[in-house]
């Protein structure tokens, strides 16, 4: 059985990754340190889990870029990097019914009424736009006012005081229609947030399409390979992850609404675009030895990363039932994550390649730029993609423009007020039927060869 608790990934990291696990224990500030730390190992071309042990004024240790390494969230998935999004689309589909249980470790302390102090949390502030210290790695619960089925997934948290959170539900997904359909009957919507959580859950709770009876704790096991262990709340009867180190039980206001961010948004650019919500907080529960969780915001791969594999496998899923010549689909993280897409398929006909753009832009809203490629380009590396872009497009025949298409709210281009952008489709590929400039290449027999007198000089590459 899986140990499903964010101390079982970090304990997997640490023994089996130890290059990959960092305990930084000189004092650090929760003000920008945690998050440029991320930062500043990105840019040495690495991206290990961050321990940080000693947060002046605050008493719990903080860990962040939990899942900023596909490597290790291949490995606590059990696949290969590359078979990733393929395991995520496959296990997905098989949903596992949640395991409650009656007792979970962050029953250990209790804190109700005036003790709820949210301000006690080493709660980072993450850029010095951001208009406050910012819960990142929140998971919000909440069931639909109209069912018994419940959803689970990040919205950003601005600390607003002792026991008050600003959030903004943009993604407009469900919660922001469970929170809608509360506050139509004149509710609140009973939530609740849970924080330190194995990356499995949060790769999970990325996951968008599936059927509307289905919870996103049957997705969670599901990827987990067996039933996801829960427990539930005293104030609301949410269920919330056994495995948590803090859980913060209370409601989403209705018809309230008060200034929320700006904060570092997945894009790049500080974001000043909310739907301006406000969560009061009635009960923290946590670890006697809890540890606060952190995810680095902005472009980190500790934030965009699951976004990117989830689209990936998201799109591949939609795209394989009408064309199943495609083989692979890429989300690259230089283009946040989200927004671009690129495909790979085995092309057999003309029009499979805008098919395949309509379908990929059908499925994932959040994505404005679709690229299709031939089986012969390799997607995870741009140079080669830009080289089949510029050498096999012809512009007048091969992109194509879908104008006011609903785009996501945080991107800069998508037009303020409705939201609206225009979306782009390339075909990279090469026409069937006719013959087609020869592509140069260099076997892997020469290679070896060449790599062995290189060797043998003495010569490094």
């Amino acid at each position: 059985m899986t140990d499903q608790t964010l101390r079982g990934f970090l304990k997997m990291v640490e023994n089996d990754f130890p290059a990959d696990f960092v305990r930084v224990s000189n004092p650090v500030r929760r003000e920008l340190d945690i998050t440029s730390s991320v930062f500043e190992f990105e840019r040495n071309g690495k991206s290990p889990v961050l321990m940080f042990e000693n947060v002046e004024g605050f008493d719990n240790p903080v860990v962040t870029n939990t899942a900023g390494n596909r490597r290790l969230l291949a490995a606590a998935v059990g696949v290969a990097p590359d078979d990733l999004p393929l395991a995520y689309r496959e296990r997905c589909q098989n949903y596992q019914p949640v395991e409650v249980v009656g007792d979970a470790p962050w029953q250990d302390i209790v804190l109700e009424g005036d003790d709820v102090d949210l301000t006690k949390l080493p709660i980072p502030l993450h850029f010095h736009v951001d208009a406050a210290p910012y819960i990142t790695a929140g998971q919000i619960t909440a069931r639909d006012p109209d069912g018994e089925t419940d959803t689970v997934g990040f919205h950003r948290l601005m600390l607003k005081g002792k026991n008050r959170l600003g959030l903004s539900l943009h993604s407009r997904r469900r919660m922001y229609e469970f929170h809608r359909r509360a506050e139509a009957k004149g509710e609140a919507l009973p939530a609740a947030i849970t924080i330190g959580i194995h990356p499995i859950h949060y790769m999970g709770s990325m996951a968008y399409h599936y059927p509307p009876n289905v919870s996103k704790y049957e997705i969670i096991g599901a990827l987990f390979g067996e039933s996801y262990k829960v427990a539930t709340c005293k104030t609301n009867d949410l269920s919330i992850p056994a495995g948590a180190e803090i859980v913060i039980e209370g409601e989403i206001l209705a018809d309230t609404h008060e200034p929320e961010g700006p904060f570092g948004e997945f894009t790049g650019y500080a974001s000043y675009r909310s739907t301006e919500n406000v969560f009061v907080a009635k009960r923290v529960q946590m670890r006697s030895d809890a540890i606060f969780h952190s995810v680095a915001s902005g472009t980190a791969g500790d934030h965009i990363l699951v976004s990117s594999i989830s689209r990936e496998a998201e799109i591949l899923n939609a795209l394989r039932r009408n064309l199943p010549n495609v083989t692979a689909v890429h989300v690259p993280l230089c283009t946040v994550g989200a927004l671009m897409a690129i495909v790979q398929m085995k092309k057999t006909a003309e029009g499979q390649a805008k098919q395949a753009i309509m379908a990929a832009l059908g499925t994932e809203f959040y994505v404005k730029t679709v690229v299709v490629v031939d089986e012969d380009v390799d997607i995870f590396n741009l140079s080669d993609v830009m080289w089949a872009v510029i050498t096999r497009t012809r512009a007048d025949q091969d992109v194509t423009y879908i104008h006011g298409a609903m785009g996501a709210i945080l991107d800069p281009t998508s037009d303020p007020e409705n939201h609206t952008v225009t979306k782009v489709g390339i075909d990279a590929t090469k026409p069937t039927g006719r013959d087609f400039a020869e592509r140069l290449t260099i076997t892997d027999e020469q290679r070896s060869r060449v790599q062995d007198i290189f060797r043998q000089s003495g010569i490094e590459l």
